[in-house]
Order: C-alpha cells, then sequence, then structure tokens
C-alpha cells in the first residue's frame, strides 16, 4: 500500500492546537494586538508629556511660616513669606488654632503684584477663644 495517511499523532496535534487557539493566524492576531496596544500607550505617555510640558500653568505661589504672637485671648499675629513669580498677585488664608488644632480664627488676605518674588508679611486674626498658634492654611494665584 503507497497511500499516503496522515500520522494520527500529527493529526490529533493540529485538532488540539486548532481547538485551543494555537494556529499560526491566531499568534499574528495576537501579535498585532500587542502592537497596537503598546502604541496606544506610548502615544498616551507622549500626549501626557507635551500637557505637562506645555499647559501653561508653571506660575505657582509657595508661604512658610516664619512664626506667631499669641496677642491676648481674642488675637493672634502670624509672621509669613510668599514667594511667587513677580507680578503675580494671591491671595492666603491664614488661620488660627487652639489646643485641640480646632480652627478658632481664619482671615483671607489678599497679596498685591509686586517686582520681588519673595516678601515678608504679617497679620492679626481675631480668635474666638485662646489660640496656641498661627499659620499659613493655604495661598493660590488670583
Amino acid at each position: 500500500m503507497n497511500s499516503q495517511s496522515p500520522d494520527p499523532a500529527t493529526a490529533d496535534h493540529d485538532d488540539l492546537d486548532s481547538r485551543y487557539g494555537r494556529t499560526a493566524g491566531h499568534r499574528r492576531r495576537q501579535k498585532a494586538i500587542a502592537w497596537v496596544a503598546g502604541a496606544l500607550i506610548a502615544a498616551v505617555f507622549v500626549a501626557w508629556v507635551v500637557w505637562v510640558a506645555f499647559d501653561g500653568t508653571s506660575a505657582t505661589v509657595e508661604a512658610r511660616d516664619v512664626g506667631h504672637l499669641v496677642v491676648d485671648d481674642r488675637t493672634v499675629r502670624v509672621d509669613y513669606e510668599v514667594s511667587m513669580p513677580p507680578g503675580t498677585a494671591a491671595q492666603c488664608a491664614v488661620e488660627a488654632q487652639n489646643d485641640t488644632h480646632a480652627i478658632v480664627g481664619w482671615k483671607i488676605v489678599d497679596i498685591d503684584a509686586s517686582e520681588r518674588f519673595t516678601r515678608a508679611f504679617s497679620i492679626t486674626v481675631i480668635t474666638t477663644e485662646t489660640a496656641v498658634t498661627g499659620l499659613i492654611y493655604q495661598c493660590w494665584l488670583v
């Protein structure tokens, strides 16, 4: 007999590969999906880098507590420094806290534009009870 019959082991192997998705076409699709996913991730990363680099909001304001003085039962003086780009204005929230860290005084302060980068300020905050500390809560550009 000279007929060539397929090897039963090879036929079973090909059937199993086909059944479980291990064909050449399936491998090509998986590689294409991986390349597309990688390209999308790279594109998102590049877009994020460009957005961060050129978003135009690089001006920031920084505030630093220098000290405080409890003047009396209803008043605290807060000394602080503000650093921001020249020519920009800001606002700062100054707070006074009691011994349990509850806020007992609060004041919003306007910082006018100036040609100096860092400036020192002193503000008096009226409190509802005796404060033990006064500090800058936050500053922001306006």
